[in-house]
């Protein structure tokens, strides 16, 4: 049976504690929700608390289900302290980025915990690139970085053009996050892991050259 370690735990109590209680208080879900107007009327922990909201259960359960089976890989290298750490880091990241690309919606919002769960995915990712990852519709295991990579540029695809009810830019930020996080964790492997960190940081160069060029409009 999987063992999960109790920082995981902790971090997924807390998800369901807080989601139970927004589905079922409008007021409270509107209060910590994600929003640009919210944020700038000085209401910066939105950009912290949002991140433990969820619009559904099945919301809920994607998130926490991606977390429970990548958590423990970035634990297994670095301890509890550090991926709590990778994980607020990347939530955080994740709507600093939503800010930065939707700061002139004021009535721009969002919920979840993907941004930090991307970047623990990141993190594993960066850490162990060799793992072997299939989805119910991918017939076969592909290398974990490869899905990495594809998942950023399909972000980016999404940021382009709306696609779907998503926060793409929290997603792309929650990645940023953990890799950046990663990489001052454990420096070496910059010379260890050479190509694959360049490999991983090439979506997020490609997202803010096309910024920079206007192509994300």
């Amino acid at each position: 049976m999987y063992s999960l370690h109790p920082a995981t735990i902790a971090i997924i109590a807390a998800n369901v504690l807080i989601s139970l209680k927004g589905f079922n208080d409008t007021v409270f879900f509107d209060r910590y929700k994600f929003s640009i107007g919210g944020i700038r009327a000085g209401e910066k922990e939105r950009a912290l608390t949002s991140g433990f909201l969820h619009v559904d259960l099945a919301h809920l359960f994607f998130n926490m289900f991606t977390l429970y089976f990548f958590a423990d890989v970035v634990i297994s290298w670095f301890g509890p302290v550090q991926f709590l750490i990778i994980y607020f880091i990347a939530l955080v990241a994740g709507n600093l980025l939503s800010i930065f690309f939707h700061k002139n919606e004021p009535y721009y919002s969002a919920v979840g915990a993907s941004g930090a769960v991307t970047g623990v995915l990141y993190a594993a990712i960066l850490l162990q690139p060799d793992m072997q990852l299939g989805f119910f519709f991918i017939p076969i295991p592909l290398p974990a970085y490869v899905l990495g990579i594809g998942y950023l540029l399909y972000s980016i695809y999404g940021m382009k053009n709306s696609v779907g009810n998503i926060g793409h830019s929290a997603h792309f930020g929650g990645a940023i996050g953990g890799y950046v996080t990663t990489l001052i964790f454990k420096p070496s492997l910059f010379q260890t892991d050479t190509l694959m960190v360049i490999l991983l940081a090439l979506p997020i160069v490609a997202l803010f050259a096309l910024e920079k060029l206007g192509k994300l409009k």
